[in-house]
């Protein structure tokens, strides 16, 4: 906290020479040894730590594969063979850079949600929560870069979907687009220039992170009951040894399942096509991003709809990043004064239904957008055909022999005819998309705003040692 005042002895001469030049070491003691942490933080909160461990694993992973890798389109594939198969324990490096994007993204939705749910982003928290929304969307771009480098199937034609969704934004579309594939379409250039900014923004993650911690420390840890801290004595630990140790077996269990994955299903998190060498005149028949971008390629592709002069192209794009956009406006769209969902009843079964709602996004980004969830009928066979005196007609068949054959006698007949299946109608995985894309917007622009003026909160603890205490809380605040 700000006002914490540093207990650190130096007590060894180079110490004392040390702190009295460059103070790292009452830094770090302060930071991450004596720093008073609220007593009652769960197992929620340790991935915070968890997070830092993924960050540090993915850049010295990244560094190494980084020496073996060749940045180009006849030898990027065939790079990473090599270090599959050739380089000294390249298939173990590879393997824990390739799993650990999917458990960094796991971890990050896991601490963003927790973050939702106890109130992490209200005053005076607001700048932590928007470096770690900065911290999001880096991983994103790194991720969309590093997708690219195997320069398999996926991940040429994944980036051309995506450099192309560039192109739809008015006026400066087209030069970033081009600016993006370093010529007129994607190729060694692209890649080039990929592999520089992949191998650039983790270490942007890390400066950006030593913020966010910075950040962190001025106002101290939230807690799950929101209230902050009243007594230093009462209501805090010092967060080594009490921090360290849970934080620890947290990450301890956390890279047992990391290991599982590397060892046992690398692969499970991928996509197959990713393992053919990219053919830029063979398209993937379902081309999607990896599972972590899965809710957002989903709201991109529930927009099939034009207003006015902006095409549902715009439109998808525009509610692709207003979606990350959002989380931004967090601190100021939420109105309640209470932070914890712990006491907000009716929000929390929202916030629930908002996790759900993201789940069947990303089941729904995975998905033919066409395919039946529900179908409400079955498919039917329809001959439209021109007689031979020019009355038109359409008859409609269940089986396909007898649509054939009547289509062959009005043929025979001197007529004109024609053979198509009339698709039954049904709900889809695009609907089900478009009404999942108006519950993650309504969740933030309208339900918690409207709660938070009109919600009748329960009571809250005085103060955190009493809520560990269980000492009843006051009465529920009047509604406003």
């Amino acid at each position: 906290m700000s006002g914490h005042e540093s207990t650190y002895e130096p007590k060894t001469g180079i110490e004392k020479w040390l702190d009295s030049r460059l103070p790292i070491i009452r830094l770090a003691h302060d930071s991450f040894v004596d720093f008073p942490t609220p007593k009652n933080l769960n197992y929620w909160y340790t991935f915070g730590g968890i997070l830092a461990i993924c960050l540090a694993v993915q850049i010295i992973t990244g560094v190494v594969l980084a020496m073996h890798y060749t940045a180009d389109i006849d030898q990027a594939f065939g790079s990473v063979e090599r270090i599959m198969r050739d380089v000294p324990y390249g298939w173990l490096i590879r393997n824990i850079h390739m799993v650990g994007a999917s458990m960094f993204f796991l971890a990050v939705y896991v601490h963003m949600f927790r973050g939702l749910y106890y109130g992490s982003y209200k005053a005076p928290r607001e700048v932590l929560w928007l470096l770690g929304c900065i911290i999001y969307l880096l991983m994103m771009a790194t991720a969309f870069l590093g997708y690219m480098l195997p320069w398999g199937q996926m991940s040429l034609h994944g980036a051309n979907v995506i450099i192309n969704l560039f192109g739809a934004i008015p006026l400066v579309g087209e030069p970033i687009q081009s600016w993006l594939m370093g010529g007129p379409s994607v190729g060694n250039q692209t890649l080039q220039r990929f592999f520089s900014l992949h191998y650039l923004l983790p270490f942007m993650i890390a400066g950006v992170v030593i913020l966010h911690i910075w950040a962190l420390h001025v106002p101290g840890n939230n807690n799950p009951t929101g209230v902050e801290v009243q007594d230093v004595e009462k209501d805090t630990v010092p967060f080594h040894p009490y921090y360290t140790v849970k934080d620890g077996f947290a990450i301890v269990v956390f890279l047992i399942i990391f290991a599982v994955f590397v060892f046992y299903a690398p692969n499970v998190l991928g996509h197959a096509d990713n393992y053919i060498e990219a053919n830029p005149l063979v398209t993937p028949a379902h081309i999607v991003p990896e599972w972590y971008l899965l809710p957002f390629y989903a709201i991109l592709r529930a927009i099939t709809f034009n207003i006015g002069p902006m095409d549902a192209k715009l439109l998808g794009v525009i509610a692709m990043f207003g979606a990350i956009a959002v989380l931004f406006l967090l601190p100021w769209l939420d109105t309640s004064k209470v932070k914890s969902m712990r006491y907000r009843p009716v929000a929390k079964q929202f916030f629930f239904g908002f996790v759900i709602a993201c789940l069947l996004l990303g089941w729904c980004g995975a998905s033919n957008p066409d395919n039946a969830i529900i179908p409400m009928g079955s498919d039917k066979l329809v001959v439209s055909y021109t007689d031979s005196a020019g009355l038109e007609g359409q008859r409609t068949f269940e089986d396909y022999a007898p649509a054939a054959q009547f289509r062959d006698e009005q043929v025979t007949a001197g007529g004109v005819a024609s053979l198509a299946i009339q698709k039954a109608p049904a709900f889809t995985f695009k609907h089900l998309s478009q009404i999942l894309t108006a519950y993650y917007f309504a969740f933030f622009l309208l339900i918690l705003p409207v709660l938070g003026l009109r919600e009748r909160p329960k009571g809250e603890p005085d103060s955190i040692h009493l809520s560990i205490l269980g000492h009843d809380a006051p009465a529920a605040a009047p509604a406003e």
